[in-house]
C-alpha cells in the first residue's frame, strides 16, 4: 500500500518503483532509434566522448536538479514552478502542454509496435518478399544504392500498414485496423496508470526490466552473425576529427537532454510522490547511467545487425543506417528475415518497443493528471467522484487528438507534430526552467533544501554546474537549434507553406504559456511596476501575495478597510499577536 503524507499525497509503496518508473521514463524508443544513428553520423566511437562528457556536465546536474524540486515542494511542474520564479511560472504550465501534445503522437508509435507484434505470429513474415499485393513494380527483396527501388520492408511500411498518401494535401481514409489499435493502446496506458503511483509502481517492474532482457538475448544472437562485427568497427571506430566539429558537441548534448527528458516535467511529477527525505542523488544516478548504458547497448545490438545486413547484400554500412522511426519498422525488421526463427526475433523486438513506449507514455500522461489534481481538484473530484474518471478522461480526450495519424495522411502528422514539439519547442522551455531554478531560485536555496531533505548539501561540483556550466550550455543548444533550424520533411516530401504554418502553431501552443502566465503574475502581485517585477521573481511570492488584502479584494474574497491588518504566517511578526479572522 502507498503511504499517505499528512496532506494526502500519496507516496511510490517502494523508492525502487520510483527508481523504474524514472529509468521506463528516460529510457524510450528514442535510445533504439536516434542514439545509434547520431553516433555512427558522428564519428563513432569519438561521438562517446562528447556524450559521455554532457551526461556529466549537463545531464547529471540538471536531473537532480528537477527531481529536487518536485521532491521538496511536492508538486507537479505547474506548482512547482509559480513557487520557485513566479515570473517563470508559465514554464510548468509549458511542460504540461508539451507532455500532452507529445503523448497524442507518441502513442501511436506504440500502435505501429502492436501492429508489426501482431504481424510476426506466422511462419513467414510479411515483409520477407514482394510476392504480396501491396508490392510495387520497384519492390526488391534486399536493399541496393538505387533510389529508384524500396525494399519490401519499405513497402510493408508504407502500403501495407500506412497505406500513406501522396502527401498532406490528401488525407485519405481511416485506417480502421490503426484507429482500433490506438483504442487498445491508450486502454492499455489506463489500466497501467488509473489508480496513480499504486499501478505504475506495480507495472513499471516490468516493462522496466524486461526490454533489457530482450536487448541481450538480441545482441547475443547478432555477434555470432557474419559481418556483425564490420557493423560494430563502424559503431565504434572513432574518427577524431570529427570532434573538431561544434555540431558534434551540440547533438550530443541535445541528445542528453531529450533522452533524459528534462524539461518535460515528467520526472519532476513523479519525484513529488517520493518521500520527503528520500536520497534524490541516488535516484539521479542511477536513472541517467543507466539511461546512456541501454544507449550504447542498443547501439551494439542495431549496428552488429546492421553489419549482417551489409555482408548479406553486399552495400555499405553507411547505405543502410538511418534516422527515426524508420530504423525500427523499416530497416531493423529486413534484418530478422534471414535470421533462425525469424517471427520468434520479431515477436521478442516489437514486443520491447512496446515495454519502452508504455514507460514513456506513462510519464507524460501522469504530468497532465498530476497537475490537473494539484490545480483542480475539489471541483474535478466533485464532478468526477474519483481519480480513475479524471485519467479515464485525459486518457479519452489524448486518443481522440490521436485520431489523424491512424489516417492515410497519418505519417505526415505524426512528422510535423514530432519536429515541431519535440525539436523546437523543448529547447525554449529547457532554457527558461534552468534560469528560473538554477538563478532566481538560486543555487544556495536548492543545497539547502537538499540538506533539509538528506541531511547533507551537494558537493561544490553539482553547485558550480548549476549557477554557470549548465545556464550555458543549454544558451549554446539552443542558439544552434534556432541556426540549424530545418522545416519538416518527411523523406524526400516537403511540407506546404500553410502546413509549416501550422507547425508553428502546434510549436507556440505550449511556449506561449510562458509570456501569458508572466503577464498575469504581473497583474495579481501588488504594487508599482518596479515592485511588481521585484518580487514576481523571488520565490515563493505568489504564496504571500495570496494572503495579502489587496490580492483577496481582486478575488472578491475581502473588502479591505484602512484600518484592517492581515498577518500572513509566511512573515510572522511576533510584536503583535495575530488577528482572529472567520476567514
Amino acid at each position: 500500500m502507498a503511504g499517505e503524507l499528512e496532506a494526502g499525497r500519496p507516496t511510490w509503496s517502494r523508492q525502487i518503483e520510483f527508481t523504474l518508473a524514472g529509468i521506463g521514463c528516460a529510457v524510450g524508443l528514442g535510445n533504439i532509434w536516434r542514439f545509434p544513428y547520431l553516433c555512427y553520423r558522428s564519428g563513432g566511437g569519438a561521438f562517446l566522448m562528447p556524450y559521455l562528457l554532457m551526461l556529466v556536465l549537463l545531464g547529471i546536474p540538471l536531473l537532480y536538479m528537477e527531481l529536487t524540486v518536485g521532491q521538496y515542494l511536492r508538486k507537479g511542474p505547474v506548482h512547482a514552478m509559480a513557487k520557485v520564479c513566479p515570473l517563470l511560472k508559465g514554464v510548468g504550465m509549458a511542460t504540461v502542454a508539451i507532455s500532452f501534445i507529445m503523448c497524442t503522437y507518441y502513442n501511436v508509435i506504440i500502435t505501429w509496435a502492436l501492429y508489426y507484434l501482431f504481424s510476426s505470429f506466422q511462419s513467414q513474415l510479411p515483409w520477407q518478399s514482394c510476392n504480396n499485393t501491396w508490392n510495387r513494380p520497384n519492390c526488391t527483396d534486399y536493399a541496393t544504392t538505387s533510389s529508384s527501388t524500396s525494399t519490401a520492408s519499405q513497402q510493408f511500411f508504407n502500403y501495407k500498414m500506412l497505406e500513406r498518401t501522396s502527401g498532406v494535401e490528401e488525407t485519405g481514409n481511416m485506417r480502421w485496423v490503426l484507429f482500433l489499435l490506438l483504442l487498445l493502446a491508450w486502454l492499455l496506458v489506463y489500466l497501467c496508470i488509473f489508480k496513480g503511483v499504486k499501478s505504475t509502481g506495480k507495472v513499471v517492474y516490468f516493462t522496466a526490466l524486461f526490454p533489457y532482457v530482450i536487448l541481450v538475448a538480441l545482441l547475443i544472437n547478432n555477434v555470432q552473425l557474419p559481418g556483425a562485427t564490420a557493423g560494430i568497427r563502424f559503431f565504434i571506430v572513432p574518427e577524431w576529427e570529427k570532434l573538431l566539429s561544434v555540431e558534434v558537441w551540440v547533438n550530443a548534448a541535445a541528445q542528453i537532454f531529450n533522452s533524459i527528458g528534462i524539461s518535460f516535467g515528467s520526472l519532476m511529477a513523479m519525484a513529488s510522490y517520493n518521500s520527503f527525505n528520500n536520497n534524490v542523488l541516488k535516484d539521479t544516478l542511477a536513472i541517467a547511467i543507466t539511461n546512456s548504458v541501454t544507449s550504447i547497448l542498443a547501439g551494439f545490438v542495431i549496428f552488429s545487425a546492421f553489419g549482417y545486413m551489409s555482408y548479406l547484400q553486399n552495400i555499405p554500412v553507411s547505405e543502410i543506417a538511418v534516422d527515426g522511426p524508420g530504423l525500427v519498422f523499416v530497416v531493423y525488421p529486413q534484418a530478422f528475415v534471414t535470421m533462425p526463427v525469424a517471427p520468434m526475433w520479431a515477436v521478442f523486438f516489437f514486443f520491447m518497443l512496446l515495454c519502452l513506449g508504455l514507460d514513456s507514455q506513462f510519464a507524460m500522461v501522469e504530468v497532465m493528471v498530476t497537475s490537473l489534481l494539484d490545480s483542480y481538484s475539489k471541483p474535478l473530484l466533485k464532478y468526477l467522484r474519483q481519480k480513475e474518471l479524471l485519467v479515464l478522461v485525459v486518457c479519452s480526450v489524448a486518443f481522440l487528438l490521436g485520431i489523424p495519424h491512424v489516417m492515410q495522411v497519418g505519417i505526415y502528422v505524426f512528422q510535423l507534430m514530432d519536429h515541431y514539439t519535440a525539436i523546437v519547442s523543448i529547447m525554449f522551455l529547457a532554457f527558461f526552467e534552468v534560469v528560473a531554478i538554477c538563478w532566481f531560485y538560486g543555487v544556495r536555496r536548492l543545497s539547502s533544501n537538499i540538506e533539509e531533505m538528506t541531511g547533507k548539501k551537494p558537493n561544490i561540483f553539482f553547485r558550480v554546474c548549476w549557477i554557470l556550466i549548465c545556464p550555458l550550455l543549454v544558451m549554446i543548444i539552443l542558439v544552434f537549434s534556432v541556426i540549424q533550424f530545418k522545416p519538416a520533411r518527411y523523406e524526400n516530401y516537403m511540407y506546404p507553406a500553410w502546413a509549416q504554418g501550422i507547425g508553428w502553431m502546434i510549436a507556440m501552443a505550449s511556449i506561449i504559456w510562458i509570456p501569458l502566465a508572466a503577464l498575469h503574475t504581473l497583474w495579481v502581485l501588488p504594487g508599482s511596476f518596479i515592485e511588481k517585477l521585484r518580487k514576481s521573481i523571488r520565490p515563493f511570492a505568489l504564496d504571500e501575495a495570496e494572503l495579502s488584502p489587496y490580492y483577496l479584494q481582486k478575488r472578491g474574497v475581502l473588502e479591505v478597510k484602512s484600518n484592517l491588518a492581515v498577518i500572513s504566517s509566511i512573515v510572522p511578526l511576533p510584536e503583535k499577536p495575530p488577528i482572529q479572522t472567520n476567514l
